[in-house]
């Protein structure tokens, strides 16, 4: 008995040395690893089916109790039997493939196990059968629980169906002292080694999963290495400048030979190959652009004369274009070429239509953000507008007053209501404005108030020189002089004093208003700026708007604070991010002027 477990092993080792060569082939990987419809199921039948035909020619010949050594067995006589390791294969493609893979790899090995002969010819062909449709059962029931098919599990099942094997030739075959004698010996052999031999088989069915999870994670990665790098590429729109950067990244990171983008009419980027004739610009060089941008559908073509491209002498032989949608519509396609068409294997494929994917989702929500900040410009412009137009009328009236008395007075006020209104329509057509613009239009305002109320109020300016260039929001300081005029000292018979600072500090622009008025109550303080209040002085709408519109334009990153104590005055501070040239990090000149 124990003679015949070294010989076992060696049998088994054929196998497995079968199943690793298989394994390197990616027809058989895909086969294993892939959900099975029917085609599938029917190859995998195919596969495990001639493992057990394999099993049954290489098997050792037992004849009477004595084990007969030779190599290739085709006919077996009356008396003998034999010991090999087809129940495993049948066994490893029920647990893979279910009961039909396991009753059709089954029928198949007990078919052939059958017209080898042999006084346990029946009995082991039906115990073959059984062992498929056994296996399959538990497989199936297995997967339904959604749990994987382990190593143990499978050597379990297949020393058991083994055992069973025993059990049906001392009921089957005859005579029974012939089938007991065999089964002393054959018994513990088969039993253990065809155990052995599943554990080796799974071992590397095990690792091919193992390496198709590592493949997909590294090429998860890949292509989340690909979207991050080009996220801020996307979110510039599909442009000239965006695509060429974003098909260097593809070409640096894939297998690609060049790697090309494209709108719906006309080729935005092709970096690598063919870059002589597959220029930005012009029109779509290769047909099949024009055909999935009319399909919207993935094409996958590995000659050259499926890409018919115009240029006769075109070094790409193969492609893989996808169509870029942005809500269903088709709005241009990503393109990647190969010089040899064996490159563009499955993975690559993979790979491009997950980044097509991934690619076409972030032109969605570059598109959003878009229309969000069209929004929010919009929000901002409108809070921007809210200027209140009792100011035109007061200082009307004060200009009629004065063309009685001092003719040259109202015509000065004349210019500067003109200047303070012109840079009111210009502030309400841009988002930021030079800081030099803002106080033309504080120091007109100024001028005005202080015709209406000489002699209540003097203001001072202390402002460090070179920022007149800097970029603040227009209406930022203009209101906050108009409050501390307005709501300072409403009553005050000695005159106010207003200063206005403006200096940079820490990289921030910081614009300060502080009077020595009446100053503002606690409970007041604390929620000016954030929301509009109702009072008898006022509703706090100015600080409001400063406020919402310091948010919307600098994300976050401004600020403007209030301190105040009544009867000693208030300051108003804003804190304005700047660059280390003393211009915002946005290239405001080019975004909103004029």
């Amino acid at each position: 008995m124990f003679n015949l477990v070294p010989l076992m092993l060696e049998k088994v080792g054929i196998i497995v040395i079968v199943a690793f060569l298989l394994s390197q082939m990616r027809s058989f990987r895909q086969i294993v690893l892939k959900e099975h419809n029917r085609n599938e199921k029917i190859m995998l039948i195919l596969l495990f089916g001639a493992f057990g035909i394999i099993s049954n020619y290489t098997g050792i010949e037992i004849h009477q109790s004595s084990i007969n050594k030779a190599g290739w067995l085709s006919f077996i006589d009356s008396e003998s039997a034999i010991a090999n390791t087809r129940v495993m294969g049948v066994v490893i493609g029920g647990l893979l493939g279910g009961p039909m893979v396991g009753v059709g790899a089954g029928l198949i090995a007990a078919v052939h196990r059958y017209t080898l002969g042999g006084f346990t010819a029946f009995s082991c062909s039906i115990s073959t059968l059984i062992a498929g449709l056994i296996a399959g059962y538990f497989g199936r029931r297995r997967k339904l629980k959604g749990k994987k098919i382990t190593a143990a599990y499978a050597v379990m099942i297949g020393m058991t169906l083994e055992a069973l094997q025993m059990l049906i030739i001392l009921v089957a075959a005859k005579p029974f002292e012939l089938a007991w004698a065999l089964v002393q010996v054959i018994g513990f052999p088969m039993i253990f080694v065809n155990g052995f031999g599943t554990l080796l088989f799974m071992f590397i069915i095990q690792s091919i999963m193992h390496e198709e999870v590592r493949a997909r994670a590294n090429q998860t990665n890949l292509a989340f290495k690909i979207a991050d790098r080009t996220l801020p590429f996307f979110r510039q729109g599909l442009n000239t400048h965006s695509c060429k950067e974003i098909s260097e990244i593809m070409l640096k990171l894939t297998n690609a030979d060049a790697v090309a983008v494209t709108n719906d009419h006309q080729v935005l980027a092709h970096v690598g190959i063919a870059s002589d004739h597959h220029i930005p610009n012009e029109k779509l060089a290769t047909g099949l652009t024009k055909k999935v941008l009319e399909s919207g559908k993935i094409a996958i073509v590995k000659t050259k004369e499926d890409i018919f491209c115009y240029h006769r002498n075109c070094p790409l032989e193969a492609a893989i274009v996808l169509p870029l949608k942005v809500k269903s519509k088709i709005v241009g396609t990503l393109k990647m070429y190969y010089n040899q068409p064996e490159y563009l294997d499955k993975v690559q494929e993979q790979l491009a239509e997950g980044l097509a994917n991934l690619f076409s989702t972030q032109l969605e929500l570059a598109e959003a953000e878009h229309q969000a900040k069209l929004l929010k410009d919009a929000e901002i412009k409108a809070l921007q507008a809210q200027i209140h137009p009792h100011f035109l009328f007061n200082s009307i009236n004060t200009i009629s007053v004065l063309c009685r008395k001092d003719v040259n007075k109202a015509r000065q006020l004349l210019l500067d209501l003109s200047s303070f209104f012109r840079g009111n329509l210009q502030g309400a057509r841009q988002m930021l404005i030079p800081l030099e613009k803002e106080l033309e239009n504080v120091r007109a305002y100024i001028s005005l108030e202080q015709t209406r109320f000489p002699n209540k109020y003097c203001i001072a300016f202390q402002i460090d020189p070179g920022l007149e260039e800097v970029y603040i929001p227009p209406f930022t300081l203009q209101p906050l002089v108009e409050n501390a005029i307005h709501y300072g000292f409403p009553r005050s018979k000695t005159e106010g004093k207003i200063t206005i600072r403006i200096f940079h500090k820490n990289n921030q622009l910081k614009i300060i208003v502080a009077d020595n008025g009446d100053g503002i109550p606690k409970d007041r303080i604390k929620v000016l700026g954030k929301q509009i209040v109702n009072s008898k002085k006022g509703n706090g709408t100015a600080l409001f708007n400063i406020s919402e519109r310091l948010k919307g334009i600098y994300n976050g990153q401004a600020s403007l604070t209030i301190k105040s104590q009544v009867d000693s005055g208030s300051t108003i501070t804003i804190s304005i991010p700047l660059d280390s040239k003393g211009v915002f990090e946005r290239d405001v000149k080019s975004l909103y002027s004029g």
